[in-house]
């Protein structure tokens, strides 16, 4: 008992070095969470934030892949305390995911519920983040106890991004996400819409592919903001694929400019927070 309290007290004192905390999550997996976490991560660094990002989906940790740091391996610090350095990548965003420490690509994580529990409690607890604006938190799909641990550890939260995709399903999981948050009074910042119609890249021309306006809706329905939409780009995939943030390579396409409005949106949002406190 006295050493998890000791824990949670090194939890505050590090996360208390960070300006804003962000949670990322999504109703129901292949929305394309861990892709718009990565991308958002590389744009506020691009507008000059000190970022890092905390991969919590234990089972599918994604967020190394999406930055091109696969190869990278946690340290601890050569001051003797045992701190967690992270992994620096691309624009000097600081990384942390349970994919550092496995041997290979094939190793599964057979981990119940206290395992999982006690490394999101470890990587909150003693990685050396540092003096940071945001921290990003990808967490896993679903309301299970990853995401329940984190909001209950981060007690300053600024609040969560809710991904979505426009079918009706994704619709209705998302809603259960929603009331997961507001039944532990963690603040929406508001829904992405991801996978939000096709632009072809010769003629313009959009099709709503997966459906139309889902996001939106939800968004009207619960009276929560919406922050945008992010079309569909076959180079979001390849650039993944590649280790390359979409938004640095193809900066001028409609998807990488979605996703800047986002970040100024969210930017908007903490200003008003600030003016309320």
């Amino acid at each position: 008992m006295k050493e998890m309290q000791e824990q949670e007290k090194r939890v505050q004192t590090r996360l208390g070095k960070i300006r804003h905390k962000l949670a990322i999550l999504s109703g129901k997996g292949g929305v394309g969470k861990s892709t718009v976490t990565a991308n958002l991560a590389v744009a506020l660094a691009q507008r000059g934030y000190r970022v890092g990002v905390l991969d919590a989906d234990i089972h599918g940790p994604s967020i190394p892949k999406l930055l091109g740091v696969r190869e990278g391996k946690l340290t601890t610090s050569r001051t003797g305390n045992q701190e967690i350095v992270p992994v620096e990548g691309p624009l000097g965003i600081k990384i942390v995911s349970l994919d550092f420490l496995l041997p290979s690509d094939e190793t599964p994580v057979i981990w119940r519920g206290p395992m999982k529990m006690a490394a999101i409690r470890q990587f909150l607890a003693d990685v050396a983040w540092g003096d940071l604006d945001f921290l990003l938190v990808d967490l896993p799909p679903g309301t299970g106890d990853e995401p329940l641990s984190i909001m209950q550890l981060i007690k300053d939260i600024d609040g969560v991004l809710m991904i979505t995709a426009p079918s009706q399903v994704s619709q209705l999981v998302v809603k259960r996400a929603i009331g997961f948050t507001r039944e532990l009074n963690v603040p929406l910042v508001g829904i992405v819409e991801n996978m939000s119609g096709f632009i072809c890249p010769k003629c313009g021309a959009e099709f709503n592919i997966l459906g139309n306006g889902g996001g939106q809706k939800i968004s009207e329905q619960l009276g929560i903001p919406f922050l945008g939409k992010i079309p569909i780009d076959q180079r979001i995939c390849e650039d993944s694929d590649d280790g390359m943030p979409f938004i640095v390579k193809h900066a001028e396409t409609p998807a990488a400019k979605a996703f800047m409005q986002v970040v100024e949106k969210v930017e908007k949002y903490l200003e008003q927070q600030r003016g309320r406190s």
